[in-house]
């Protein structure tokens, strides 16, 4: 920020750091001494663009750059007018063609682009929808309203919790202070035996503070906790305002978590009935000479998975052996 410029009397921020610049409706700033140099009968033209400007119109420059300044004001402007809801619409489809247009408008008188015809088409906009503007208007100014007031009730609740607090804090401390000296007293001119003196005055303690209800850790009086009840009762009785109706979000069905498996015990062992079926016996049985030579059906099927196996690792040995060739 200390590059800022005025583009007329080429004072810097770094030397005058007193400099406030200012900008209009065109979005060319000045400094504060030029604006009353040059604005002195109230109005005159732009310094660069020569369009003609009122004094009053000039505020100070919140950004950086001027022409986001410019952007912001004719925005908020356009918005005012251009001020449609989605219920306005039969279609969703005619509502998003409105928004495009409003950016289109935006668009041209941001960048001065075809400026007499999009001044045009606002000032048609404005007579044939002068009713739908009003109206959305003063609903909008009914939500702010009702805003504004749960707002101012939600702070009136705080600020009566806050003193309950302190004054249940204020009554806790009292009550701690006469029970300690009931128990001086007790200890003093009592008879009895001091255990038992002690005892009994905790027990009591301890019923008192299990009869009476807590609050952020205080203890709150019978007449505190019946105005805490009273306005949590009132807090929820009290009806939503309009426009949080409208802002319902319509939710799908609420997603239930299922914890993810996972096995790490690899494929299931096929049982020996299994295996003896569904790959021993469709072998061809074996005669009774192999057999006295202690040949079984199993020694194929070894040796077929032998092969199997063999073959698995044939392909990346060739090609370890060529690369190592090289």
């Amino acid at each position: 920020m200390d590059d800022q410029t005025c583009p007329k009397c080429k004072t810097t921020k770094y030397r005058n750091p007193a400099m406030v610049l200012m900008v209009n409706a065109c979005g060319h700033a000045l400094c504060e001494s030029c604006v009353e140099l040059l604005f002195a009968k109230g109005s005159g033209a732009c310094p660069e663009c020569k369009i003609p400007l009122r004094r009053n119109n000039f505020r100070i420059q919140l950004f950086e750059d001027a022409a986001v300044d410019k952007e912001v004001d004719i925005r908020k402007r356009i918005l005012k007018e251009f001020n449609k809801r989605q219920e306005d619409f039969p279609t969703l489809r005619e509502y998003n063609d409105y928004l495009e247009e409003v950016e289109t408008i935006i668009f041209n008188l941001v960048f001065d682009v075809d400026t007499t015809n999009t001044n045009k088409m606002i000032d048609n906009y404005k007579k044939e929808n002068k009713d739908i503007t009003q109206r959305n208007k003063n609903r909008q100014s009914q939500e702010e309203m009702e805003l504004e007031e749960l707002i101012e009730s939600e702070k009136a609740q705080q600020k009566e919790k806050a003193d309950l607090y302190v004054n249940a804090e204020l009554e806790e401390k009292k009550q701690k202070h006469k029970a300690r000296e009931k128990l001086i007293d007790e200890l003093m001119f009592s008879d009895a035996d001091a255990k038992s003196i002690v005892a009994s005055h905790v027990q009591a303690t301890a019923a008192i503070a299990k009869d009476q209800p807590k609050v952020g850790g205080a203890v709150l009086s019978s007449g505190a906790a019946a105005v805490l009840h009273s306005s949590q009762v009132q807090t929820r009785q009290k009806e939503p305002p309009t426009f949080a109706v409208g802002l319902k979000a319509r939710f799908g069905p609420i997603l239930a978590y299922a914890r993810p498996r996972r096995n790490f015990e690899g494929a299931t062992i096929r049982s020996d009935a299994c295996v003896h079926e569904e790959i021993i016996d469709p072998i061809k049985a074996v005669s009774a000479t192999r057999r006295i030579g202690c040949f079984t059906s199993i020694a194929p099927c070894l040796y077929g998975l032998k092969k199997i196996q063999n073959g698995l690792f044939f392909g990346s040995l060739r090609v370890f052996f060529d690369e190592s060739l090289i």
